[in-house]
């Protein structure tokens, strides 16, 4: 398995619920594929550089995470389909 570094960025005008939810939902794409959540970090709101779908802040979250390339692509489309993701993020960590 590979390490990645995930960064997405969830609507701010969403409630507390929806947003663990999303979260949570997240988190478990990785996991129900064998792949492995090493790190999750809350990032807290931040006002966005410039808007995306007329949102102008958003919640950031940082994940580390071990997954094959195949997890990962699937994980990466069902972010892109998500509504209530603005952006995201997948790196592969070097040297790891």
């Amino acid at each position: 398995m590979t390490n990645y570094e995930v960064m997405f960025i969830v609507k701010a005008t969403l409630d507390e619920s929806n947003i663990s939810k999303i979260t949570t939902e997240v988190q478990k794409l990785i996991s129900d594929n064998k792949g492995k959540v090493i790190e999750f970090k809350d990032m807290g709101r931040k006002k966005l550089a410039y808007p995306i779908n007329k949102e102008v802040s958003g919640f950031y979250y940082l994940m580390n995470v071990a997954a094959t390339h195949e997890v990962i692509q699937e994980f990466d489309r069902k972010l892109r389909i998500n509504e209530n993701i603005l952006r995201h993020l997948i790196l592969r960590k070097e040297g790891e």
